[in-house]
């Protein structure tokens, strides 16, 4: 008899849990964040904003993420994505700005979560309509912890990049870059694992990628964004050219990278 009720407890429990889990990634957040990040705009739910995630990530510091936002109409462009983790401690992860020579609203990179979270990607259009969808990843730890890596040889590092053409991916004007940086991306929330202090947070705070020095792709990026950031970006080259990236962190630190581009 004790046995019997011990098992209908721990099966309670467990299904309490799991529901707990589950409220927490499906939880109200959103609504409180889209009145303070989009004051007075409507924001439709729309398939227009596709997702890729993983339902559950294996490191909370490393989560694959991709987004893209088919093409809203004839003679209309997506001009700005935003990725917003809603349980971070700073939900604001990234802000892409696109244009017509973006050749389209596509990013793959990967993010930090802290916890289990809905990740929101809202997509404003060139005539003034926004979208939203929204995608569970179950994930922990990306945002604090500690780190026993060395800070003073990962500033120095910091900055260096490898930029590299998609080639297979190519489709008519429209090629894809690949984009990998080596930064820390310290989130402020992270003690080093020998004074237990906190180490100020350092991270690339702009993206500025250009060919033949039009704008293809600008970024606002935050403490979301994971360490060594790896970026995966379209642009229309109807003609051969020089892809050029310029990223700068908070502390104004300016790095610059180019790639010749041979069709």
């Amino acid at each position: 008899m004790m046995t019997r009720l011990l098992s209908r407890a721990l099966l309670a429990l467990g299904l309490a849990l799991s529901m707990a889990a589950t409220a927490e990634v499906t939880d109200q957040k959103w609504q409180s964040m889209q009145r303070d990040f989009f004051p007075g705009k409507t924001l439709q739910q729309s398939d227009l904003v596709k997702i890729t995630a993983p339902r559950r990530a294996e490191s909370g510091a490393q989560v694959p993420f991709a987004f893209s936002v088919d093409q809203p109409g004839e003679g209309q462009y997506v001009k700005s994505v935003s990725v917003i983790v809603d349980a971070n401690p700073v939900p604001l992860t990234a802000v892409f700005h696109f244009n017509p020579q973006s050749g389209k609203a596509e990013v793959a990179t990967r993010i930090r979560l802290e916890t289990d979270s809905l990740v929101h990607v809202v997509a404003e259009t060139s005539d003034g309509k926004w979208y939203v969808n929204a995608a569970p990843v179950r994930a922990s730890g990306g945002c604090g912890g500690t780190l026993d890596s060395d800070e003073k040889e990962a500033r120095q590092s910091a900055g260096k990049m490898r930029l590299a053409l998609d080639n297979e991916a190519a489709e008519g004007d429209l090629r894809y870059a690949k984009l990998q940086i080596k930064h820390p991306m310290f989130t402020g929330l992270q003690r080093d694992l020998v004074s237990q202090g906190f180490r100020p947070a350092f991270y690339i705070s702009k993206i500025d990628v250009r060919y033949n020095g039009e704008p293809v792709l600008q970024a606002d990026t935050y403490i979301g964004i994971s360490e060594d950031p790896n970026i995966r970006l379209p642009f229309i080259a109807k003609h051969d050219g020089t892809l050029t990236v310029t990223i700068q962190d908070n502390e104004d630190n300016e790095f610059t990278q180019s790639l010749a581009v041979k069709l």
